[in-house]
């Protein structure tokens, strides 16, 4: 492994449905130490709002979700360039790009990244990427 890789920050790609988007703005500051050390891809409007927050991370906003987001992030998956979706989806309210959501999970699912979709599951997954980062810095 040369030192490119070694020193590569994870990517992970955070989006939220409406419902949603303060509690991961919230999620982001309570874990803004672990998420400066992260290459962020959002949806626009999950994307601005954590950015309007916390301006120094590295993060792309991409199109918002009904107008193409998710599909952007999908296919940054599809070429192995996301290391984990942190997804904080609403059950309870009807989306109209529904279909775009379901590609994008099945997109997670098929390239076998982490994928959170609350909170207690972003944790572990922000947890094992400590646990990962901890362990190539002591290796």
């Amino acid at each position: 492994m040369d030192k490119s890789e070694e020193l590569r920050k994870p990517v992970l790609a955070l989006i939220a449905h409406d419902q949603k988007k303060d509690d991961l703005v919230m999620f982001v500051s309570r874990h803004i130490a672990h998420f400066s050390n992260c290459q962020l891809f959002t949806t626009g409007t999950t994307g601005s709002r954590i950015l309007a927050e916390h301006k120094y991370l590295d993060l792309m906003p991409l199109k918002s979700g009904p107008l193409g987001g998710d599909q952007q992030i999908g296919g940054l998956i599809a070429e192995g360039k996301v290391d984990g979706l942190i997804f904080f989806v609403d059950p309870l309210t009807p989306m109209p790009h529904d279909v775009d959501v379901k590609a994008l999970m099945r997109l997670a699912i098929v390239y076998d990244i982490p994928m959170a979709l609350n909170r207690s599951t972003a944790e572990i997954l922000l947890t094992n990427f400590a646990e990962q980062a901890d362990g190539e810095l002591n290796a």
